[in-house]
């Protein structure tokens, strides 16, 4: 079997290619992709050779691990059935290349476990799921913690910060103000309030949701948080955070680092979403062919206007 994959030969160098599928094995799937996200983070950093060196790094790779797809086989006694929808956190099964976080193909081959369903009314919002676990895990603080303090300041008005403003909304939590600094993504709020930081005096915020990626932020974050306030690190960051202790001792401030969503953030977050409560909607904003890769990850990197750029794969079905 093959499959069409992206593949970051380097830094700012892909293409797509033709690579080999792994025959199907007992409790396997395998999936015919019909969407994949473009993630503007931690696959950002692997497409500009900036990601901090970690086990398994290292090019050519095939990113991704926003994907949703249709089960079109399966191997030995599974839960799931031929043609239902799954959105898949990735995969690892190309040979050849580093699978980081091989996602980004037309067709691939996965633990049945490793397959969630979803409805097949989301359509291609689906690949929001992972970004939509991220968020949770963030506010959820992973269960290990019995006391959260929901974002009553979000730092950034992507899709990660709209994702975190509806999640505190649909909780029931007051509702928290979003710094935006570039105008183009403003607009947008569902019972929340965006601002430019310079437009805003407050300096007594509990619980501050970081999740613009900007290193040289947490000294400003500091200042603005109420004594014993929280700040949350909820972005990927490239570069060493650094922060004055001063300020932070005065305000004995908490700094907490939200890792990335686990099984169960996923689970949750899918039964948001299913049952209305979470909304998927205006978060996808652009859509591109394989084909145009290299034009979709130069527009998803570089257009402050574009939130959540779509791979479709379905034309190869």
């Amino acid at each position: 079997m093959k499959a069409q994959a992206i593949v970051f030969e380097q830094p700012r160098h892909l293409s797509v290619q033709s690579l080999d599928l792994p025959e199907l094995m007992d409790h396997q799937v395998h999936v015919q992709v019909e969407y994949s996200g473009i993630s503007t983070g931690t696959e950002r950093l692997l497409w500009d050779g900036s990601m901090p060196a970690f086990p398994g790094m290292g090019y050519p790779l095939v990113p991704g691990y926003e994907t949703v797809g249709r089960v079109v086989r399966v191997a030995g006694d599974s839960s799931l059935t031929v043609g239902q929808r799954v959105f898949l956190p990735g995969a690892n099964c190309f040979q050849g290349v580093r699978n980081l976080f091989g996602g980004s193909a037309s067709d691939l081959v996965v633990p049945q476990e490793r397959a969630i369903p979803v409805p097949d009314s989301l359509g291609a919002q689906a690949v929001l799921l992972a970004l939509a676990a991220t968020a949770y895990h963030a506010v959820a603080g992973g269960g290990k913690r019995e006391v959260i303090t929901s974002p009553d300041l979000i730092v950034g008005h992507g899709v990660m910060g709209r994702l975190l403003a509806r999640l505190t909304v649909a909780a029931g939590a007051p509702e928290p103000t979003v710094w935006e600094t570039q105008a183009v993504r403003m607009d947008g709020a569902e019972g929340y309030r965006v601002v430019h930081p310079d437009d805003d005096p407050r300096k007594d915020y509990k619980a501050i949701y970081d999740v613009s990626g900007d290193s040289n932020l947490l000294d400003k974050l500091i200042l603005r948080l109420a004594p014993g306030g929280e700040v949350v690190l909820a972005g990927f960051y490239k570069q060493d955070l650094h922060f004055a202790y001063a300020p932070a001792f005065m305000r004995e401030a908490q700094i907490r680092t939200a890792a990335e969503w686990k099984r169960a953030d996923l689970l949750a977050v899918t039964e948001l979403v299913t049952t209305g409560r979470l909304s998927l909607e205006g978060l996808i904003t652009h859509h591109q062919s394989p084909r145009n890769a290299l034009a979709a990850y130069e527009v998803a990197f570089g257009d402050p206007l574009c939130l959540k750029m779509i791979m479709d794969w379905s034309a190869n079905a």
